[in-house]
C-alpha cells in the first residue's frame, strides 16, 4: 500500500450528517488513508471530531462568536465559511478532503477546498451537484457528485454512493501523479477554434524548452490560467487569445469577467499577447440573442453558439480597456498586432473581414498602450495564424523569458 501525502480531510454538519461523515471517515480510514474529521455545524455539539465547531469557528477574524452569537443562519453559514478556509490554510497535513452537504455545506465546505493547491484531492458530495455548480467549482479540480437521495441517513443508496466518494478520494490519495520531473518552465497560452492554427505552431516550436500549457478562452479559461498564474504555477503567459474581453464589454457568454489580466498585474508574470478573436462576442442559439443587438452581422458556428461581428466603436473601447490593464503589469509586456486580420473568420473572403473596424481596435491600442523599455507594442503585416506570426510570437516569448530568468530557453 502506497503512503499518502497527508491526511484525508472528512468536512461536514456533523449536527446533521455525523452519521453518514463517520461512514465515509471509516471506509477512507479502513483504505488505509489517516482521517481527520471536521465539524462545521453552527449549531453543533459534536465531541468524537478531530476539529470541533467551535475551533473551526475560532479562525474567523471576528472570533467564534461571528459563528455563534448570530441568530441568523446565512450570517453563521457565510461567517463558517471564511473560518474553515482559513483553519484549512492553516494546517501543514492537508492531503485531501471530501465534505457532504446540502446547500449550507457546500457553500461551507467548497470555498477552502478552492484554497487548496490545484492537484490536491477533492471530493464534494452534494445535493446540488445536478445543477449549476460553477459557483461552488469555479475554475477549480473539484470533484462533485450527486448523492440521487438527500443526505439524511444511510440506506441501500447513500452507502453506495457515500461509499463510492470516499473509495475515490482515497484512490487518488494513495495513488497521486508523482512529478515527472521536467524542469520545463511553464507557460499558459490562450486559444479559440479560430486562433488555433496559430497556437499549434507556437506550441511546436516551444515545446522541447517549455511546458504548454493551453487554455480555452471561453470565459472559466482565462480565469483558470490566471489562477495558474496567481497560484506561481505559470512562468509566463502566451495570451494569444483575448476574446474574453469583447464578451465581457459587449455582453457575450464567454467573459472571464472583470478580473481578466489582474493576476498578470499582480505578480508581473512575463506577458506575450495578441487580439485573438476579439472579431466577435459569443451568444448561444440565435432565439437567445438579447434584443438590443437585432441587426447586427452575425454568423452561426453550431446549432448552440452564435457569433457576432464587434463593430468598431465597441473595438475602441476593447482596445482602451486591455491597454490600461497591461500598462499596470510591473513585468514585461509583448503585445503583437496582427494587421492581417485577428481570427480564421477575419480574413479576405471570410464573413467577419473587416479591416476598418480592425484598424480602430489597432488604433486605440497604441494610442493607450504606454511603451517603455519593457513593454512594446508591435504591428506585423501578417493574420494572426500565419506562420510567420507564430514565429514573430515565439522570439518575443524567448526574449522575454530570457530576460526574466537570466538563462537562455531553447
Amino acid at each position: 500500500m502506497s503512503a499518502t501525502r497527508g491526511a484525508a480531510y472528512i468536512v461536514g454538519t456533523f449536527d446533521t450528517k455525523g452519521e453518514e461523515l463517520r461512514y465515509v471517515a471509516r471506509l477512507v480510514r479502513e483504505a488505509g488513508v489517516p482521517v481527520v474529521m471536521v465539524d462545521v455545524g453552527t449549531r453543533s455539539q459534536a465531541r468524537d471530531v478531530d476539529l470541533a465547531a467551535e475551533t473551526v469557528a475560532m479562525h474567523h477574524p471576528s472570533g467564534a462568536d461571528a459563528v455563534f452569537a448570530t441568530s441568523d443562519r446565512g450570517v453563521a453559514v457565510t461567517a463558517m465559511s471564511e473560518a474553515l478556509r482559513r483553519c484549512i490554510a492553516a494546517r501543514s497535513d492537508v492531503g485531501g478532503m471530501l465534505g457532504l452537504g446540502g446547500s449550507g455545506g457546500t457553500a461551507i465546505i467548497t470555498p477552502a477546498m478552492r484554497a487548496l493547491p490545484i492537484g490536491v484531492p477533492k471530493v464534494m458530495v452534494s445535493t446540488l451537484a445536478s445543477g449549476n455548480v460553477g459557483p461552488y467549482v469555479d475554475v477549480y479540480d473539484i470533484t462533485m457528485v450527486y448523492p440521487v437521495t438527500d443526505i439524511a441517513g444511510l440506506n441501500r443508496v447513500s452507502r453506495v454512493v457515500l461509499g463510492n466518494a470516499a473509495h475515490a478520494l482515497a484512490g487518488m490519495m494513495l495513488r497521486p501523479i508523482l512529478d515527472s520531473g521536467d524542469e520545463k518552465p511553464s507557460l499558459g497560452i490562450t486559444m479559440f477554434g479560430v486562433t488555433t492554427p496559430c497556437v499549434q505552431q507556437i506550441t511546436a516550436a516551444l515545446g522541447d524548452g517549455f511546458d504548454c500549457q493551453v487554455f480555452a478562452a471561453h470565459g472559466t479559461g482565462g480565469r483558470a490560467m490566471e489562477a495558474l498564474v496567481a497560484a506561481g504555477m505559470l512562468r509566463g503567459v502566451i495570451d494569444v487569445t483575448t476574446t474574453e474581453v469583447a464578451d465581457l464589454l459587449v455582453g457575450g457568454v464567454c467573459s472571464a469577467g472583470p478580473g481578466r489580466f489582474d493576476a498578470i498585474v499582480r505578480t508581473g508574470v512575463p506577458w506575450v499577447g495578441s487580439l485573438g478573436a476579439l472579431d466577435m462576442v459569443n451568444f448561444w442559439a440565435p432565439e437567445t440573442i438579447p434584443e438590443r443587438y437585432r441587426g447586427r452581422h452575425f454568423h452561426v458556428h453550431n446549432a448552440n453558439v452564435t457569433l457576432m461581428r464587434t463593430t468598431a466603436e465597441e473595438l475602441r473601447q476593447i482596445g482602451a480597456w486591455i491597454a490600461e490593464k497591461l500598462n499596470r503589469s510591473p513585468g514585461p509586456v509583448r503585445l503583437l498586432i496582427p494587421e492581417g486580420g485577428v481570427s480564421m473568420l477575419d480574413a479576405p473572403g471570410q464573413p467577419f473581414h473587416d479591416p476598418v473596424a480592425d484598424r480602430a481596435l489597432f488604433d486605440a491600442l497604441e494610442r493607450a498602450f504606454a511603451t517603455s523599455q519593457s513593454h512594446r507594442i508591435v504591428r506585423l503585416p501578417h493574420h494572426i495564424n500565419d506562420a510567420a506570426f507564430a514565429e514573430a510570437v515565439v522570439v518575443h516569448v524567448r526574449e522575454v523569458m530570457d530576460q526574466k530568468n537570466g538563462v537562455a530557453q531553447r
